[in-house]
């Protein structure tokens, strides 16, 4: 699958430092784009490994990685494979080690999120985050990704130290898709259950974590009847416990440890 932006990594990886335009006016909220996306339908096989040496062996049809830390070379050694590689970034919350930390201005930065050196993000202010989030798409595009999992869309049911909004993240969510589309990149609706049923026509996956040990699955059924595929993970319990009903329900669905490195069991 060819991408509609081409980029040289080392154009894309320099811009990072210091985006252009930062601070410029981003629309509030833009329309759903039309593109050639990978759309995988329900039951489409995966590995998620965000740390680590990726282990490319895995017979799989998608592969997610983390964006920053896999090597332009390893995603073209899994598309030789004929795999789809899908890379990870976050989205909602600032992480203190990325190359691109010194982008974000303090006022956007909030409260600490349980994961050390990363803290929410204020999703409201676009025209700040705007720029910095759409070079990590250039980046995307540029290393051969997919498609992409932004993580942390749901801050507004957590303490992020900004009074969030289920309205205001609607709206960065459908702006995050809608960029990716722009690009030529799948995106997916990585957790926020609370809003699947509203976002589901924007995102051509979903992503989640736990549904089964919160008891909370149905929630992810838009996509399935919409004919996307929903990925998730349970890091509790045996596969034997919730491999049978994810299979019933159509559901791509791993047993992982919180790491996320190689070690998978996979139903």
């Amino acid at each position: 699958m060819r991408r509609i932006l081409l980029l040289s990594v080392a154009t894309a990886l320099a811009a990072l430092a210091l985006p252009a335009g930062a601070g410029a006016p981003v629309p509030a909220d833009l329309p759903a784009v039309e593109r050639t996306v990978w759309r995988p339908p329900p039951g489409t096989t995966w590995q998620w490994q965000l740390t680590g040496d990726i282990d490319t062996s895995l017979d799989v049809v998608m592969y997610d990685v983390d964006l920053f830390d896999t090597p332009a070379s390893v995603i073209e050694a899994l598309h030789r494979d004929g795999r789809i590689v899908v890379c990870y970034f976050s989205a909602g919350s600032w992480e203190d080690w990325r190359p691109d930390a010194g982008s974000f201005p303090p006022r956007v930065i909030g409260a600490r999120n349980g994961w050390p050196g990363e803290r929410w993000l204020d999703i409201r202010r676009l025209r700040v985050l705007g720029p910095i989030l759409e070079h990590r798409l250039d980046v995307a595009v540029a290393k051969g990704c997919d498609g992409v999992e932004p993580d942390n869309v749901d801050g507004y049911t957590n303490r992020t130290g900004f009074p969030l909004t289920e309205r205001q993240q609607r709206r960065f969510n459908r702006w995050l898709a809608a960029a990716a589309h722009g690009r030529g990149l799948s995106v997916g609706l990585k957790n926020d259950l609370e809003q699947v049923a509203v976002l589901v026509d924007r995102f051509d996956w979903a992503l989640d974590e736990q549904c089964f040990q919160y008891h909370e699955c149905e929630l992810l059924l838009p996509f399935i009847e919409q004919g996307k595929a929903v990925f998730g993970v349970e890091y509790r319990g045996r596969p034997s416990g919730f491999c049978p009903e994810a299979r019933r329900l159509g559901f791509s669905w791993l047993k992982k440890r919180l790491d996320l490195g190689a070690w998978v069991r996979s139903c």
